[in-house]
């Protein structure tokens, strides 16, 4: 239809935006620094923005346009107001303490089970498990290949059962709960009895390198060479490093 609707002269625009603010329909756009008419049927052609222009860059014109859309312009609004508000609500606050014991929840895509599956069996070698437990002579470390884990990767890395405790005698830990230095019991361990190797299992929480530095300083401690390695999982339960 032929009807009065607003011309936007872009080289008059100095890019005030004072027109987008006077536009009650939301019908003006800031496009590269100037003023653009978004959408014909959010001009109502009464001309509101005409007065705010400081430049005189918009003026009436008969054209081809789409008519007023009352409707979508009240939707806009609305959309807008709900935009609008949802900046407006406070930030959460920001986390001031230990990295590892920031709240993090994971999103994950939940299966069904095959319907033959067959359930997996538990791979712990031993007990107790604890390193605070453990004793230091117990017969199952001889000819061991030890692995030592941080409490939470059992919960972290769904595998963890089959992939790395399968074959290796497992002792755990974790320094920040027990407020403690593992290296001297991991020592003692390393060194009287005959360890084949040491895995290191760690969650990449800075916390968690004191179980790695406590491996490693028993290892070097000892004054044996032993194979060792250390495998590091994401809170969320990949492989970083191994």
């Amino acid at each position: 239809m032929i009807r009065k609707i607003i011309h936007i002269d872009e080289e008059k625009c100095n890019g005030c935006g004072a027109c987008v603010t006077a536009c009650h329909e939301g019908a003006i756009g800031l496009v590269n620094g100037k003023a653009k008419l978004m959408r014909d049927d959010y001009c109502d052609g009464f001309g509101d923005c005409l007065p705010g222009c400081p430049t005189g860059a918009i003026t009436f014109t008969e054209r081809e346009a789409a008519a007023y859309d009352e409707q979508a312009v009240l939707e806009n609004k609305q959309k807008k107001a709900a935009a609008a508000q949802q900046q407006a609500q406070p930030a959460a606050p920001a986390f001031h303490g230990c990295p590892g014991s920031m709240m993090r929840q994971f999103h994950r895509e939940q299966t069904a089970p095959a319907a033959a599956a067959v359930p997996m069996q538990s791979q712990l070698a031993q007990w107790p498990c604890q390193i605070k437990l453990v004793p230091v002579n117990a017969p199952y470390f001889d000819g061991a290949k030890l692995l030592i884990a941080a409490d939470c990767t059992a919960y972290a890395y769904a595998n963890i059962h089959e992939e790395f405790m399968r074959g290796h005698v497992t002792i755990i830990g974790c320094p920040k709960l027990d407020a403690v230095d593992y290296s001297e019991k991991l020592t003692e361990i390393i060194r009287s009895n005959d360890i084949k190797s040491v895995t290191v299992l760690r969650m990449e929480v800075p916390c968690c390198g004191g179980l790695e530095h406590a491996a490693i300083t028993a290892l070097k401690n000892s004054g044996k060479f032993i194979p060792w390695n250390v495998v590091t999982f994401s809170t969320d339960g990949r492989i970083l490093d191994r």
